[in-house]
């Protein structure tokens, strides 16, 4: 009997979900809008105070808070205990769907992942002494994240830290002036020009090829020669009018790793009621060792690192 009750405890002590810290929150939904370049006054007016009113009709909710920044909107909908996450998700974004009308046009609010303040279990980061801040954080979007998303119970990649690549068009007033164009030109021929044109096939000696045109822009150059409109027979380009730069996006903090100077860095967040005993291994092994790179990809040169994974805690 004594050891029947052991062998039980054991089983019941291996089978029992452990986690560093419990998953004590609320059950929430999180509606992220941007608003690019906007005062938290104005967000607050055009887009956090709609979709907060509209969030306090939605069933077993019972706390609508709304933040506003500079560029950004933040709505929490807290439901009441017992709620499930995904039925509360489903009917805010049922109620979203209504608020939208109600919104400055362009501006499409998001949900959020469905990951909650104690779903953190793992973060890594990119080093390399060969590329910059710029090139770790392209890897880190593009190639490393997408093998830890697909571990078990991850709900989202959070990157953190580096330089995100974006074109910047530096107009030049006088030049504009003297050849008569406007901003919203500009703006027009660049959205116009960044796109692929599909068209039919064609047979040749009983081979079909297909015939598209290929305008995606792919580097400054192709920008600078978008075309914006014709003056008396001879065509402005963007180049005649501005400077086209890669520069990076502005950015409000730095991701850094033991004092050794910034890195381009992930965190991993779990979905409600994933523990990180199973989850965390998973991650780890999605991720790669911590001294090879993060993907088989990445340059030879390029070197991941770990923190301290949560399901370490868990484990002892």
């Amino acid at each position: 009997a004594t050891l029947a009750l052991i062998a039980g405890g054991l089983l019941a002590i291996l089978r029992t979900p452990l986690d560093a810290l419990p998953d004590l929150s609320d059950v929430q939904v999180i509606v992220y809008t941007e608003v690019p370049g906007q005062a938290p006054q104005v967000v607050e007016d055009q887009v956090t105070y709609p979709l907060t009113t509209a969030m306090l009709s939605v069933p077993h909710s019972k706390v609508v808070r709304g933040f506003s920044f500079f560029g950004v909107s933040f709505v929490y909908v807290i439901f009441e205990d017992g709620t499930d996450v995904y039925w509360a998700r489903s009917r805010v974004l049922e109620y979203l769907n209504t608020a939208q009308q109600r919104l400055p046009r362009g501006v499409v609010p998001n949900l959020g992942p469905d990951a909650t303040g104690v779903g953190w279990v793992y973060q890594y980061a990119l080093m390399s002494g060969n590329h910059d801040l710029a090139e770790l954080r392209s890897m880190l979007d593009w190639q490393a994240r997408f093998a830890v998303a697909k571990a078990q119970g991850v709900a989202e990649v959070a990157s953190v830290g580096g330089f995100v690549k974006q074109y910047a068009i530096v107009v030049e007033p006088h030049r504009m002036r003297a050849l008569g164009v406007t901003l919203e030109q500009i703006r027009d021929a660049v959205r116009a020009g960044n796109m692929d044109i599909g068209g039919r096939t064609v047979e040749l000696s009983e081979t079909e090829f297909m015939v598209r045109g290929r305008g995606y822009i792919r580097s400054v150059d192709d920008i600078a020669r978008i075309m914006v409109k014709a003056e008396g027979g001879t065509p402005v380009h963007v180049e005649d009018v501005a400077r086209v730069e890669l520069v990076p996006d502005e950015r409000r903090g730095i991701a850094e790793v033991n004092g050794e100077g910034e890195v381009a860095s992930a965190i991993a967040l779990t979905s409600p009621g994933v523990t990180s005993r199973p989850s965390t291994p998973s991650v780890m092994i999605s991720a790669g060792p911590p001294d090879l790179a993060a993907t088989t990809a990445a340059p030879a040169a390029m070197a991941s690192t770990t923190a301290r994974p949560k399901g370490s805690l868990s484990a002892g």
